[in-house]
């Protein structure tokens, strides 16, 4: 077994501390980024557009009332056929109420799904989160103590007196022997 173990350079484990720097650098603020956009989807489908659609179908609704009202108006008077044009109306309302009914529907149906789907990729990524906030920086930590601690090693000289060195004339000590 050798006295001394040969360092010759500690380059590759710098480099890959320095890697790893990098690497931490760029992955925690896009880890950040995706978590940020996870919650602006989130209130995007809670609040902004529920509240639009359900502004919407109000609205809708009342140009409903109203364009079917101007249908009944005109079956009751005797003094003129219904037009086309208001049947067409009331028919163009009731489509575009239609549509926002399923719009509203369609948004709360996301709203139970969005957190189903996404909660176990939230918890994934928060763990990733937690490696590389404590984990992965308490590594370049122990890499910057052993590049420390080799680099040290390297620049020691070796022993120059090997302990239980042979005796003069070529004979190493027996077990009876003194020295």
């Amino acid at each position: 077994m050798p006295d001394r173990a040969h360092v010759t350079s500690v380059d590759a484990l710098e480099a890959f501390r320095s890697n790893l720097i990098v690497y931490l650098s760029k992955a925690r603020p896009t880890l950040e980024e995706v978590s940020a956009d996870v919650q602006r989807t989130r209130s995007w489908l809670e609040d902004e557009k529920r509240a639009y659609w359900e502004n919407e179908l109000r609205r809708r609704s009342r140009a409903l009332q109203e364009a079917q009202q101007a249908l009944f108006s005109s079956k009751l008077s005797s003094f003129r056929e219904t037009s086309a044009a208001e049947q067409l109306a009331v028919q163009r309302t009731k489509r575009a109420h239609d549509e926002a009914e399923g719009k509203l529907r369609v948004l709360k149906q996301w709203n139970r799904v969005f957190d189903n789907r996404v909660e176990p990729l939230v918890k994934q990524m928060d763990k990733l989160q937690t490696v590389l906030a404590h984990d992965m920086v308490q590594a370049v930590a122990f890499l910057t103590q052993v590049i420390t601690t080799l680099d040290a090693y390297a620049k020691t000289s070796p022993p120059s007196a090997v302990h239980g060195a042979a005796q003069p004339g070529g004979q190493s000590p027996g077990p009876g022997s003194k020295p």
